[in-house]
């Protein structure tokens, strides 16, 4: 997919989970952080940063945070990209795990969560929770970067859809191309590596994949191996 126009700029400070503060040619800026992970090893002060302006009626900011630049790397911020990530490359034919499945809702509700896209075809329904990764650490990205209540309340609802007799999977998109492999962030969240693990052994499917990133484009880039 491709990216809006970027701004270069060099990250100060973060205030707070949904601010950035940003220098652009000597001018200080407040930018919106779509992503509410606490990527501290991402967003280190001097760091070169990529930014989006954005209008809309009740925003608070001018500008969204977009990209973050690393020596070897670029890592996209925002968590809402998953979604259309896994729609484009869906819709493409290019998710082979789900190639059974025809069509794709989004937002689905199932039992006390909604899920971020629901799959039919010939081979019944799959519901899929999506969940963004940024922290990569010695070739493993892992997850969350912060406790998750709502993504260990997923795991359950998908264990739940496994039981009615439905297919259900965890897709996790690494938003950089450096990933060699994917594992539960268990120092940070040990109760989510415990659903997640528990989850796969009730059926629950688990894939990670990671992006390609450009200054003009982001997509879904190759499956990496799981760690559990």
């Amino acid at each position: 997919m491709r990216l809006p126009p970027l701004i270069t700029a060099t990250f100060l400070e973060r205030p707070n989970r949904f601010i950035a503060i940003v220098d652009v040619k000597g001018e200080r800026l407040r930018v919106h952080v779509a992503d509410t992970g606490r990527m501290r090893e991402l967003l280190i002060p001097g760091r070169t940063v990529y930014i989006t302006p954005k209008k809309g009626e009740n925003r608070k900011t001018a500008y969204d945070l977009q990209l973050v630049r690393l020596p070897r790397s670029l890592v996209s911020c925002d968590s809402r990209l998953p979604r259309a990530l896994f729609a484009e490359a869906f819709a493409a034919k290019k998710m082979r795990p789900f190639a059974a499945y025809r069509h794709l809702r989004p937002e689905v509700a199932f039992g006390h969560s909604r899920l971020d896209a629901l799959l039919t075809g010939p081979a019944g329904l799959c519901y899929i929770e999506l969940k963004s990764a940024t922290l990569v650490r010695n070739g493993r990205a892992i997850f969350p970067d912060a406790p998750t209540e709502r993504g260990r309340r997923h795991l359950q609802s998908l264990m739940e859809a496994v039981v009615t007799g439905h297919n259900a999977a965890a897709v996790f998109i690494v938003q950089r191309s450096d990933a060699t492999s994917f594992g539960p962030n268990d120092k940070t969240d040990p109760d989510f590596g415990r659903l997640l693990r528990q989850a796969k052994k009730a059926g629950v499917q688990v894939y990670a994949f990671t992006c390609r990133l450009t200054l003009k484009s982001i997509q879904l880039y190759k499956s990496v191996p799981l760690l559990l």
